[in-house]
Parts: C-alpha cells; structure tokens; sequence
C-alpha cells in the first residue's frame, strides 16, 4: 500500500526517531504483556518448583547462547549504520553473511559436543531430569543465533516494523504451544519440560521467519569472508560480557538454592521455590521499566553509531540526554506503582505474597538498573565496549560478594540487595565514562528531581492505598490506587515541565502528513 512515494513499510523505516521509538514501544509492550500473563500461567499451572527448573534450564541455556552469538547482533547493526553512512550497500551485505557464519561456526560445534557429553557438565543441574530438559533446548541454539543476526540486520537498516512483528509473533507462538503443552503436566519436572519444548518451537519459528522476511526486503547473503575478523573483533567484548552475565546467572541459579538449603536450612524442594520466586516472579515485574527502555535501545543505537562514526557531536550529544531522561522518566513513574501495590501484584499474579514483598521493598532498583541498562547501550554505539565490559565484572564482584557474606544473614534477600547494589555501581561507573567522553551532557539535575518525584509519589500511593485496603479486593486496588498514583506521578512531570508532549505531537504531525500525501 502506498504512503506517497513509500511503501507502508519503507515509510516506517525512513529516519523517524518518535514514530520509530512508538513502533517499537507498542509491540514490545503487547508483548511483554503476553509474556507476563503467560508467566502468570507458569506460575499458577506448575508452581513455584517448576518454574524454578525452568529458569535453570533457560539460565544454563543462555550461558552456550550469549558465549555463541550474543555479541554478533549488536556489532551487525553497528557495522551495518557505518557502511549506510557511506552508501556502501554490498558491505551491509557482507556484515549480515558474515555475522551468519560466525553464529553458525561457534553454535554448532557447541550443540554437538552438549548433546553427545552431557555427563560432563551435569553439575549444573540440580538433577538429572533437569539435565534431560535442558537438552530440549539445543537445536534452538543454532536456530536462535542465526535469528539474532537477522534481527541485527533489521535494526541496522532500520526495519523495525518487521523485526517487532517477528518478535511478537515468537512471543505469540511460544504462548500458545506452552499454554497446550503444560495442560497435559502432572508434575513440576513435566510443567518445566513442556515449557522448554514451547521455547523450541517458537525458536523454530522465528528462524524460518526472519530468513524469509530478510529475503523478501532485498537481503543478499554473499561472501563472508572479507568481514569475518573485522565482526569477531568488534563482537568479542560485548559477547563476553553477555556470556559472563548469564555464566554468572547460572552460577547463582546453580550455587544460591545449595547456599540456603546449608546456611538457612531450607529443603531442597523449598530453596528452588525461592529462586523461582525471586527470578520467575519479582524480577520479571522490577524489570519491566527495562522492557520499555529496552525498546528505546533499539531505535537509538543505530542512530547513536551514525553520528558517533560521522563526528556529528551535537548531535550525539542530544540523542545521548534524551535517552537518559526518557530512561530515568519510565523507571520514576513505575517505582511508585511497584512500591505502593507490590504485595497485591504478588498476590494477584502469581498467588504468592512473598513475591509482592520483594517487589515491594525493592521498587527502588529499577532507577538504577534503567540506568545502567540504556548507559551500556549507549556506550556499546560509541565503541566502548571494552570499558563496560570492566564495569560489568567490577558490579558482578559486588553481586557475588553480597550473595555469599549476607545469605547466612537475610536469606534470599541477599540476593536482592547484591542486585541492587550491582546495577548501582554499573550505572556510576558508565555515566562517569560518558562524561569523559561527550564533555557538556545534562542530565543530573533531572534524575534527582526524578527520584524525589518518585518519593513523594511513593508517599501519595501508599496513603491513597491505605484508604481502600479493608473495601477492595486485590484487582480493584491495583486498578484504583495504582491508575491514583501512576497520574499523580504523570501529571507531577508534567507541572514541573520534566516531561512533554511534544514527542507525540511530532508523532501525530508525521502521521497526519502521511495520511495527506495519500
């Protein structure tokens, strides 16, 4: 269908910052809301054990994927916004063979060798039918790793219309096969593997996908060879600190349920119901924040690459304030809601009133972990890859340090304080770099304005909250006090001139252009 001189689809790719950022933002957020509502199914349908077994078998999973391909990705559309900058169209071609290849040469050999001598790594799991499930999971790494590339082409070429439906679509296949296969489980070890065997199809299907959609956009796989050491050069630092994340998340996964069976005298069946809650229930709720921002990422780093590799400084400079401000916006405007109804979100959610404490009394890390999130990101365009590699590792030290000294002390607190304190010190040490590094960004005076926003809010929620806790039942206090303190904190932004509705108006403008060209 034609938008004037466009096609629908290269209309939606054209250098559009807020429409391509609102693009982006609604099919993540429909699908961050199917994956919640299907976590809460998880939950619910094999409990807190079996959720646990499943976050161990995704936590080791991930260790093999990231170790394979993680870095691969970010580096193609990096590459890919050089070569556009320069108009060279066959090297935009060569970074996605090549980014191809490499998945294939590291993903292969490492699923052959986990299949054919699994005794060797056993320790890893908890037990052997845990090890089983796992298993499940390998051919979806060579799947996944050639589809993580595609989707690095996307993003380098600025497709973001296709590469959100692909992952919605995923997200979508995943739901629908789970919610079939875990409906014949009788047992937790039958709920994880069920689980598992979804994740495999939806692997199988956005791999078949993305190739034809890549195909169908003019993509051309051609000679790898030229690019393959200038990608895997550039790849290897984001790739070990991706590997060394999720090595370090298998290492908790593995160790932290052994620590508080022997130090707080915890069965084994009740310490891997307590990771699960804390990494199946309360973490995916304080990270939501991360899934809006997340969504920021992919839109800016293209752009953020194009002017750092074109020396368009101020430029770089204003995309690099706004993204920050928007990041600390988002995480500001949720706190309050989290802190105010997080015994309720545990309570509705996943019928776990533990989870809503965490929740609750750790509202708070999501400034901090906004923050080092999007200022990695940040830091990755502008090819620092090897200095927030060292801060990844010195804010992991703090993480394993709190795990292993305030466990005997807190329990599973420990882990969340560690947490806390983790992304605390990334965000320090990254925004400390960007300083250095792009001289005259604003940015400080905004976030402490913000998190006094988020304070005060928090005050607002939990006195409005107060007010309805004996007459409404859970749903309804979410829905009244949470709609209650979320426009409060809205409209506190907004009266204070901290947030704006010019980006929606430009969104809206372009549209109604759009709409006149035709």
């Amino acid at each position: 269908m034609p938008w004037g001189k466009y096609t629908i689809y290269e209309y939606m790719s054209k250098n559009n910052i807020y429409r391509s950022a609102a693009l982006v933002t609604v099919f993540s957020t429909v699908e961050k809301t199917l994956s919640f509502v299907y976590r809460i199914i998880l939950s619910r349908a094999i409990g807190a054990e079996g959720v646990g077994i499943y976050q161990i078998c995704l936590s080791v999973f991930a260790v093999f994927l990231t170790a394979a391909s993680s870095g691969i990705p970010i580096t193609v559309s990096r590459v890919m916004s050089k070569h556009g900058a320069e108009g060279n169209l066959a090297a935009k071609h060569g970074a996605v063979s090549s980014g191809i290849a490499l998945a294939l040469i590291f993903t292969v050999p490492i699923a052959i060798v986990l299949l054919l001598a699994k005794n060797l790594y056993g320790f890893l799991f908890p037990n052997e039918d845990c090890l089983d499930i796992f298993l499940w999971l390998l051919p979806g790494l060579v799947l996944t790793s050639v589809y993580a590339v595609m989707r690095g082409s996307f993003w380098g070429n600025r497709q973001f219309l296709p590469y959100s439906v692909i992952e919605l679509a995923e997200n979508t296949v995943m739901v629908i096969a789970g919610c079939i296969l875990i409906s014949f489980a009788s047992t937790p070890e039958g709920g994880a593997l069920s689980a598992v065997i979804a994740v495999l199809i939806s692997y199988v299907f956005s791999f078949c996908t993305s190739l034809i959609c890549y195909r169908i956009k003019g993509g051309r796989f051609v000679d790898p060879r030229p690019q393959l050491r200038p990608i895997f050069s550039a790849a290897m630092p984001i790739t070990v600190m991706r590997t060394s994340t999720s090595l370090l998340n298998s290492v908790i996964a593995m160790f932290l349920p052994a620590l508080l069976t022997s130090a707080c005298g915890y069965t084994d069946g009740e310490a891997v119901a307590l990771y699960g809650v804390v990494m199946g229930m309360s973490l995916p709720m304080l990270f939501t924040p991360n899934s809006l921002i997340g969504s920021i990422a992919v839109v800016v780093a293209p752009e953020l690459s194009e002017d750092f590799y074109a020396n368009r400084t101020e430029n770089l400079k204003r995309d690099i304030e706004r993204t920050i401000r928007a990041s600390v916006l988002i995480a500001a405007v949720l706190i309050p809601v989290m802190f105010t109804l997080g015994e309720c979100l545990g309570i509705f959610f996943f019928d776990n009133e533990f989870s809503g404490i965490i929740i609750e009394r750790f509202a708070f890390i999501m400034l901090p972990l906004s923050l080092s999130m999007i200022t990695t990101t940040i830091l990755n365009s502008m090819n620092f890859e090897v200095q927030t590699l060292i801060h990844f590792f010195i804010g992991a030290l703090v993480l394993l340090a709190c795990i292993l000294v305030l466990t005997p002390r807190i329990g599973i607190y420990a882990y969340m304080v560690g947490e806390t304190l983790d992304v605390s010190v990334t965000a320090a040490l990254n925004l400390r770099l960007l300083h250095k590094n792009s001289k005259g960004i604003n940015y400080g005076l905004y976030t402490l304005k913000s998190f006094i926003i988020a304070a005060v809010s928090c005050l607002f929620g939990r006195l409005t909250d107060n007010l309805f806790a004996d007459a409404l039942s859970p749903f309804w206090r979410i829905i009244v006090s949470g709609g209650l303190v979320f426009l409060f904190a809205c409209l506190t932004f907004y009266g204070m001139e901290m947030a704006s509705a010019k980006p929606l108006k430009k969104l809206f403008a372009r549209g109604d252009r759009a709409n006149a060209r035709r």
